[in-house]
């Protein structure tokens, strides 16, 4: 027995589960976890808070650089191996921000964390929804929620409390075990799944796509506090959008895209990007703003108006339970049109006179948010792959989270804008421009209503040759058994 080597023997598909959450939670908490903290690592590194900004400005602009070529890296060196590198690449970098002696150092950490977590979530998603057919994706809804809408919420309290209590760098070293768990148990559990694309590199798309997304996030992230004209922000803004549509004419000509766009002409899956790009922002902006009008109308402090939102989490908690039994029951059109609908119409009472001056009101509308629109978010994320088949899942969730990321940066801006002057640090004495901003956002989710007619009627179903008692493809295999490899 000495010289046998025992592995454990774990469900793949509850390995799926379990790595997939545990990264996503990772990264979702790392995207917001930060801001609290940024005064005092301005302080400790001797240097001004423009120049701690770096810190997000880095994640941010890395991630986006993530996204293109995630795909097309899952699909040539399987995603297993991608995810898990990606994963290990993360929590290394998070262990060097911990422990950086500088801020140089901090940033670079920051971008290589940024830059794994552009790929761990577009490869991540592929897993997990290779390992579940479509009609068994209702299920997933308690899984995709907590890593999208509770860690991202959680970020900015406990982030305040660990910077003063401990210190910024207990920011960092909790993912060090968590990650160093995942990778474990994702090396033992995860099935390989090379799907080998067709032709070259697209050499071109990378260097088009890549630093567009870059330069629009960079753009997008900072042209609201900075100003629009600042010379960074302009440049970047007019180069990033040039690359845009250059990488898009590109990418529909070439014979083997970096990206697939055609899979945007799919009635369901382009239905459904559309959804995800206008419901982050409707959401994007009205997070972002909503804040800035508590301050204007009652005179309330950062945190205070921090916290006022934070009921919207629990309402997105709440919505994968509506989602799982309803799904089933009324198909994504039926469920999809008046969530959003009811979600616009919460978005206009925000902005009544008198609302938002009840504290109370506001955390009930909030979480009335998270509900309606976390029931729309979900049954778009869960139906909208029904048409896609495994050879183009990793191309498609890459895609999705391309258009989600840009929707939620430009929801911002365009609220920043409706503001006025691109400065929105300070609460204006007048609340009218934030009013009006809160105005777009619910008639981004209302427009969102009318794309969602385009869902299909029906939830998907089991094939009609599943009697129930097989296990799907690689249910049941322990790890070291043949995996699944085409190509």
């Amino acid at each position: 027995m000495s010289g046998l080597l025992i592995r454990p023997r774990i469900r793949p598909r509850v390995a799926v589960v379990l790595v997939y959450t545990a990264a996503m939670c990772m990264n979702g908490l790392d995207s917001t976890i930060v801001n609290p903290a940024l005064y005092t690592i301005a302080g400790d590194f001797g240097r001004p808070l423009s120049a701690a900004n770096t810190v997000e400005t880095a994640f941010l602009v890395a991630l986006a650089v993530g996204l293109p070529v995630a795909g097309w890296l899952g699909d040539r060196f399987g995603t297993k191996r991608v995810f898990l590198g990606a994963l290990t690449a993360f929590t290394i970098a998070s262990a060097v921000c911990g422990l950086a002696p500088d801020l140089s150092t901090l940033v670079v950490a920051r971008a290589v964390q940024g830059l794994a977590g552009g790929l761990l979530t577009p490869v991540g998603m592929t897993l997990l929804f290779r390992a579940f057919p479509p009609h068994e994706r209702m299920k997933l809804a308690k899984v995709l929620i907590v890593p999208t809408a509770l860690m991202p919420a959680l970020g900015p309290p406990l982030g305040g409390l660990l910077t003063e209590h401990l210190s910024w760098h207990w920011l960092f070293f909790v993912n060090v075990p968590i990650g160093a768990a995942a990778v474990l148990l994702g090396f033992f559990g995860l099935r390989e799944h090379v799907e080998g694309p067709e032709g070259k590199f697209d050499t071109v798309g990378f260097w088009l796509a890549t630093p567009a997304l870059g330069l629009l996030t960079y753009a997008l992230g900072f042209g609201p506090s900075q100003g629009w004209t600042r010379p960074a922000v302009a440049v970047s803004a007019a180069l990033g959008s040039v690359l845009l549509v250059a990488a898009v004419l590109h990418q529909v000509r070439a014979k083997t895209p970096l990206l697939k766009l055609r899979l945007l002409a799919d009635r369901v899956y382009g239905s459904a990007s559309a959804l995800a790009g206008v419901t982050a922002a409707g959401l994007m902006g009205v997070l972002f703003v909503f804040p800035l009008l508590y301050q204007a109308s009652l005179g309330a402090s950062a945190l205070d108006a921090g916290l006022s939102v934070f009921p919207e989490a629990v309402g997105l908690m709440l919505a994968s339970q509506v989602v799982d039994r309803l799904l089933p029951k009324l198909g994504p059109r039926l469920l999809t049109v008046p969530a959003l609908l009811v979600a616009a119409a919460v978005f206009a009472t925000l902005v009544i006179p008198g609302v938002a001056e009840n504290a109370w009101s506001v955390r009930g509308l909030m979480f009335l948010i998270g509900l309606v629109l976390g029931t729309a978010v979900l049954t778009v994320q869960i139906s909208g792959f029904e048409s896609i088949g495994p050879a183009d899942m990793g191309q498609a969730m890459g895609l999705f989270q391309i258009v989600r990321t840009l929707g939620g940066a430009l929801g911002i801006a365009a609220c920043a804008a409706v503001i006025g002057g691109g400065h929105v640090t300070e609460a204006a004495a007048d609340p009218g421009p934030y009013r009006t901003a809160v105005w777009v956002t619910a008639a981004l989710v209302a427009a969102g209503a009318v794309i969602a007619l385009r869902l299909p009627r029906e939830a998907p179903q089991p094939p009609p040759f599943d009697d129930g008692d097989a296990p799907p493809p690689g249910e049941g295999l322990a790890a070291g058994e043949a995996p699944a490899v085409k190509g």
